[in-house]
């Protein structure tokens, strides 16, 4: 029975193309979920800001509260000055007032600070929004590119496994289950292309005798060391048309 080689190497193909389909579908769901991690990172930002402004707004309300208060003080220490009989107790109440307005000063030098952070972190906020509205554009577009390619790739898989069956139905039951065999080992890889004198996957040279057998094409070779069908490459099989003719023609030059 002839080898059916080129069915085989068909099949090869096949395989390695769904092998890799399956790859990047594995991989979809884990990239959408970065892209989302993204988002919510750059969203995160925002929130940032956000917060710093509220805790900025609460500040501020506490030292105009504790200002409210001083200054209610001050007016009753005042008031209090038109009622003491003494020195000592008017003196005493110059003193709580001085006291007094000198926090409520700082205070609201403390209030104009937290004012004019105010203003930065306005910005910043605005910053982060821009930021936010880009980075968020840019990902929701990688998102929607990666969900193309997912339904390209489901697309491809049914037309290659629908190829692949149609394939294996004309394949001898005998080499099919060879090749199904070395695939199962050999992480799907049945088939070896020799290319110069070596097999291709494990590197290991192969003997002048199987070489020379290989060009008949009558017999399934596996490789002495990785164990796959060896196959002569097309560029191979050239090199060693080129040098036929190379001898013909030497050898027709010789005999004149």
């Amino acid at each position: 029975m002839d080898i059916e080689f080129d069915k085989l190497i068909s099949l090869q193909e096949i395989d390695n193309e769904i092998k890799a389909l399956h790859h990047f579908l594995d991989l979809t769901p884990h990239k959408l979920a970065e892209i989302e991690q993204k988002i919510s990172s750059a969203q995160q930002i925002v929130q940032k800001t956000k917060e710093k402004l509220i805790q900025n707004q609460k500040k501020r309300r506490e030292l105009e509260g504790e200002v409210a208060v001083i200054k209610n003080k001050i007016a009753t220490y005042k008031r209090q000055l038109n009622e003491v009989k003494t020195n000592k107790e008017y003196t005493a109440l110059l003193k709580e007032i001085e006291e007094a307005q000198k926090k409520v000063d700082e205070m609201e030098e403390q209030i104009i600070v937290a004012l004019l952070e105010a203003d930065e972190i306005e910005k910043e906020i605005q910053q982060a929004q821009e930021n936010f509205m880009k980075e968020e554009a840019r990902y929701l577009k990688e998102k929607e590119a990666i969900l193309q390619r997912q339904q390209e790739c489901q697309n491809k898989l049914k037309e290659l496994e629908k190829r692949k069956e149609e394939l294996v139905a004309v394949i001898a039951q005998d080499q099919l289950a060879l090749y199904n065999r070395i695939a199962e080992k050999k992480s799907g890889i049945a088939i070896s292309f020799v290319t110069d004198d070596f097999c291709s996957m494990c590197h290991v040279r192969i003997r002048p005798q199987v070489l020379n057998e290989l060009y008949d094409m009558k017999k399934i070779y596996l490789c002495e060391n990785c164990g796959r069908i060896l196959y002569l490459s097309p560029e191979r099989k050239e090199k060693k048309l080129e040098g036929e003719k190379k001898t013909a023609a030497s050898a027709r030059s010789s005999s004149k």
